[in-house]
């Protein structure tokens, strides 16, 4: 009997090398996992059995999040206006988990076109959190967290825009980083905004997370924005932060509407890296806790509406009934996107609109230099910085679907190393009222060896149960 609940992806690969099991007898305990578990939490958009779209049946399987392209497999993003669209190529990050042998378990549920952060704005409907299910598992790449947290998926791939790879990774209580811009492919991701958008990896260890990085990352002739990596990924070791300077920043400590029990979760995690050896001062980022919100609010939708104008029902996806073609693109697309995607782009048109460019967009840009350059400071005096991921821990579902400023404050922590282009990793550190709290590790571009050996120390020392209570 394979605990598919407790199996990290490192542990699945021993049992592999060892002749424990086969690929295709893993593949079946999660599909059968997933038979189980799944019609409550409604973390997969669709399954894939072993012998159908997994062409080297040899290794540990992952589950993929539905903006990631996939041969031959329904890739929805999670919105309407794609139904039905099925590739006839891979995304660079599908090509290289099928080269190393790895079996796509499924495609996951997320917000559409990733605008969210509670995996509520799914044309599909929602995804629940395995530690409660009348809670959110944050977003937009809700459906890949919730499958790692319960035992659905060894592994699984997310896309982090402004903090959809760390938020849920919190509230799932699992780990989750979004790397270095530019250090992973973004050929045949479906879109949302190019100049942030990255694909990471969601595991339930640091080991497991530094594993599944070193298969997608790297440069890609597909996609000129990638970057050779300056150095190996190290599968990390270390047990103790001596000679680590953590920097703790004054404004993301003391950022309204973190709860007590975040707080309290993340400031112990922060006297345990003392113990561990670790260096710790203060920091400021001022302009960054101020301005990050907004400007993304800027940055995300002006380019979200640039890539969501191929949506017009004329070359793929869903169409509109109409004979007039004008009257058919409208209707395709009112009838197509949700109202999330309605209202980021209708305030990137805005934002790009004649008179208003260089006021909005052309401003924010200006803004972005100023966040990247004031974290290089930081940077100067500290090899890390910590926060928490997310302000709370998992909300109610419906809590704040009808206050989208609230649901965009959800992303307050995370999205300025975002807009920083900088590699940041989500770990667990702690409860708060029975539910998981995420402490992030925010590092100088390239330097996510340095965020591993941190978090696998931090991480043996917290000893945290990645397995939901209800689920034990």
């Amino acid at each position: 009997m394979i605990d598919t609940l407790r199996l990290t992806a490192e542990e699945a690969m021993e049992l592999l090398d060892r002749g424990d099991v086969s690929s295709t007898e893993l593949h079946a305990a999660y599909l059968a996992a997933i038979g189980e578990r799944d019609p409550e939490l409604h973390a997969y958009l669709r399954t894939i059995d072993a012998s159908d779209g997994n062409d080297n049946d040899a290794g540990v399987p992952i589950a993929l999040k539905d903006l990631i392209t996939t041969r031959g497999v329904e890739t929805t993003a999670g919105s309407k206006i794609l139904a039905g669209y099925i590739p006839l190529f891979d995304s660079t990050v599908a090509s290289r988990c099928r080269q190393a042998g790895l079996p796509f378990l499924g495609k996951t549920n997320m917000d559409e076109f990733a605008m969210g952060s509670s995996t509520e704005n799914s044309a599909y409907g929602p995804t629940r959190n395995p530690w409660d299910p009348e809670r959110v598992p944050g977003g937009s790449s809700g459906g890949s967290a919730a499958a790692v947290a319960a035992g659905l998926a060894p592994w699984a791939l997310g896309s982090d825009t402004g903090g959809s790879v760390k938020q849920p990774a919190s509230l799932c209580g699992i780990v989750g980083l979004r790397p270095t811009y530019g250090t992973v492919s973004r050929y045949g991701i479906v879109a949302f905004a190019s100049s942030l958008d990255q694909i990471g990896p969601m595991t339930k260890t640091v080991r497991d997370c530094a594993l599944l990085y070193r298969i997608v990352a790297g440069r890609d002739p597909c996609d000129s924005t990638t970057v050779e990596l300056p150095h190996p990924v190290e599968i990390p070791e270390r047990e103790n932060l001596k000679g680590l300077r953590i920097g703790v920043a004054k404004e993301m400590a003391e950022a309204e509407g973190i709860e007590p029990g975040v707080r309290a979760a993340v400031d112990r995690a922060i006297e345990l890296a003392r113990s561990l050896g670790a260096e710790v001062g203060e920091c400021t980022l001022p302009r960054s806790m101020r301005y990050g919100l907004p400007c993304y609010y800027l940055v995300a939708p002006s380019e979200a509406s640039s890539n969501l104008a191929r949506y017009d029902g004329v070359r793929y996806g869903f169409r509109a009934s109409e004979n007039e073609r004008v009257r058919m693109y409208e209707r395709t697309r009112d009838e197509g996107f949700g109202d999330e995607p309605k209202r980021r782009v209708m305030l990137g048109t805005y934002a790009l609109s004649a008179g208003y460019y260089e006021a909005y967009y052309g401003q924010a840009q200006k803004v972005r230099t100023i966040i990247r350059d004031e974290h290089a400071q930081a940077f100067e005096q500290f090899d890390v910085l910590l926060s928490a991921t997310s302000p709370t821990v998992a909300f109610r579902l419906g809590e704040r679907t009808q206050n989208p400023l609230a649901m965009y404050l959800s992303d307050l922590l995370t999205i300025p190393a975002n807009m920083a282009g900088l590699p940041s990793l989500s770990i667990p550190c702690g409860l708060s009222d029975g539910l998981p709290v995420g402490l992030q590790l925010i590092g100088p571009q390239f330097s996510e060896n340095t965020l591993f050996g941190a978090a696998h120390a931090l991480e043996r020392a917290l000893g945290f149960d990645y397995v939901p209570e209800r689920l034990r």
